[in-house]
């Protein structure tokens, strides 16, 4: 059984660092070039990469990655077309992990053994669904533990303790911490209250804990960096991407480096900072 994740975070607390998690989405702008951001990620400082499938209804989505995934549903990205795209990244890095995070439509309507089957052949590594709550374990979160397949939680600011333990009972891989109230790519967040929030999720898992959303600037990376095991960056990545489009809102020579140089900018901030101060 692989485990990427879980090796990952081990190699970070070795080397008395957070990670950085990069969420970009396939097909965006289109599916060559989000391949190429993809293949570049881990060399820009990458630990852990993220990979969004568009969904016609994103509910859990802002603006900035909304307009991402219409970018790649005209490109004509698929389910299908993304297990490939994995598979082809798997050809050149066995050590990066890969999570899919998307909506359980499209795998519902792929087939939820078939899907768990090709994704763990084709090299993915954990699972984001949204929009499957803790009472719909049986459906996905369940088969694809059994699988080898983690199934990583969502936890919000307003999730209490008795739901948040029901909640990472059936959690694998780690847990996302949703650093604001609401959608991705919006607010900024208050480095006081998440930092007692995380303190509270450390109570209730021995998991390692990433915190994402409303994360844009590489000093807000660095605070979060400090108190968790990961940092997870998807909009500011995004708005690279959309601020490098042609005028036919077509990629040019500059959008795959604009995103890995953002990346870079990052990583040398997190790896910079001293080392997590919660655990």
């Amino acid at each position: 059984m692989n485990k990427r994740i879980e090796n990952r975070f081990k190699n970070l607390k070795a080397e008395g660092r957070s990670g950085l998690v990069t969420f970009t989405m396939m097909g965006d702008p289109d599916i060559e070039t989000s391949y190429k951001i993809l293949q570049g990620l881990p060399a820009a400082g990458a630990d852990i990469i993220e990979i969004g499938a568009p969904f016609s209804d994103p509910m859990a989505d802002g603006p900035i990655i909304q307009e991402a995934g219409h970018r790649a549903l005209k490109a004509g990205i698929t389910l299908h077309k993304i297990i490939e795209l994995v598979k082809r990244f798997r050809a050149e890095d066995q050590e990066t992990p890969i999570i899919l995070m998307g909506y359980y439509n499209p795998i519902y309507i792929y087939g939820v053994d078939l899907f768990i089957k090709d994704a763990l052949e084709a090299g993915l590594d954990g699972l984001i669904v949204v929009d499957l709550p803790s009472e719909e374990d049986e459906e996905l979160c369940i088969p694809a533990i059994r699988s080898g397949l983690d199934f990583i939680r969502l936890i919000a600011p307003t999730t209490n303790c008795e739901r948040m333990s029901r909640v990472l009972s059936s959690s694998s891989g780690f847990v996302y911490y949703i650093s604001i109230t609401g959608i991705t790519g919006t607010k900024g967040a208050s480095y006081k209250s998440i930092s007692n929030a995380v303190r509270v999720v450390f109570d209730h898992t021995p998991l390692p804990i990433a915190v994402g959303f409303g994360i844009k600037t590489k000093q807000q990376a660095i605070e979060i960096a400090r108190m968790a095991d990961a940092v997870v960056v998807g909009s500011a990545l995004i708005q690279k991407i959309s601020d490098s489009l042609g005028a036919d809102g077509a990629a040019t020579s500059t959008t795959a480096n604009a995103v890995h140089s953002l990346v870079r900018n990052f990583s040398t901030g997190i790896r910079e900072c001293e080392p997590r101060s919660i655990s």
